[in-house]
């Protein structure tokens, strides 16, 4: 864990993944002040907002944090500009290849890249072109998933990777045991994302926060394609009458398409916005049962609200003390 932690510039290699509308300001700049590494969810932010949200966290922590982007943003270069602008040591990359330039702006600003890697292929690739650490998550993951398992990822990419890069591992990881198995597998760091929802520090609406701690692991399910011109990315929340209205909602679009009155991206792009706002009317308002209450597989292991410090000195902890029990 320590390649990992001296990569981030943080005392403990975990990342707390980047959820939209969680990962802001209040979350990130507690999970870098308590020794973790946070990470900012740009998500469908405008350029001005996601320069207000860094100067904000920038406020509240002195500590190093990141900046998640979503290459399929229109404006991908003006956020890169703005992460640069205000120097930002570390961009995440999420959703699929990175766009011609992206990489280069980034890393000419001095910024550090991580880049999320589906498969082998793909992450030998984004090596290739320069990236600088990679992050490999599971199936068990909530929000957008893949469908391998965090298991499978492991155990095909580390022996391959660990020792080019820096390579993260996320999806399903809720105790301790589990990291330092990763790290025993070659891993540089883990990240967590559903641990840290219900976090003291995590400005989720307690209806959001109690809907996760009620909740086991066979609670978070994946989303239902229904139409195959309409390829939707899988996404795993916990049951509700929100997922059966996606569900209606993906239906409504295909019949547009059928009537003509529609685009194909236009189409696509209605079926991503409905995300979007159901997650907010979860997180925000505590709309639990129409909105989208995105949650990993590791819920079951989400128990109680706790402080993030207290959240990562239990996952040290686990971990230490399952290395100690290999060493005996």
């Amino acid at each position: 864990m320590e390649r990992g932690a001296r990569f981030l510039g943080s005392d403990v290699a975990i990342m707390a993944g980047a959820m939209s509308w969680v990962s802001e300001r209040n979350l990130v700049s507690a999970m870098s002040n308590a020794g973790g590494f946070g990470v900012i969810a740009c998500g469908a932010m405008t350029p001005a907002l996601l320069d207000a949200e860094i100067a904000a966290t920038k406020a509240m922590t002195d500590r190093a944090f990141g900046v998640n982007l979503i290459t399929m943003h229109p404006d991908l270069t003006a956020l890169i500009q703005v992460c640069a602008s205000h120097r930002v040591g570390h961009v995440v990359l999420a959703g699929g290849l990175p766009p011609k330039g992206a990489l280069e702006a980034i890393k000419a600003s001095g910024a550090k890249v991580i880049c999320f890697a589906p498969t082998l292929a793909l992450a030998k690739k984004l090596v290739r072109s320069g990236v600088d650490a990679l992050v490999i998550e599971g199936m068990e993951a909530g929000g957008h998933i893949g469908p391998v398992s965090t298991s499978v990822l492991a155990q095909e990419m580390l022996p391959e990777l660990a020792q080019v890069v820096p390579v993260f591992v996320a999806g399903g990881i809720g105790r301790g045991e589990a990291i330092a198995g990763y790290l025993d597998m070659g891993a540089a760091g883990v990240q967590l994302g559903t641990r840290f929802v219900c976090a003291t520090e995590s400005i989720a609406h307690p209806n959001f926060k109690r809907a996760f701690i009620r909740a086991s692991a066979r609670d978070a399910v994946a989303s239902v394609q229904i139409d195959p011109r309409l390829p939707v990315i899988p996404v795993r929340a916990l049951k509700n009458a929100g997922g059966e209205l996606f569900t209606a909602r993906q239906r409504e679009v295909a019949q547009s398409l059928d009537e003509g009155t529609v685009a194909m991206a236009e189409a696509q792009l209605q079926i991503e916005h409905y995300w979007a706002g159901a997650l907010r009317r979860a997180v925000i308002d505590g709309d639990v049962e129409h909105g989208s209450v995105m949650a990993g597989q590791s819920v079951g292991m989400v128990t109680k609200e706790e402080p993030i410090a207290a959240i990562i000195a239990s996952l040290m902890d686990e971990a230490a003390q399952a290395f100690d029990k290999r060493a005996a």
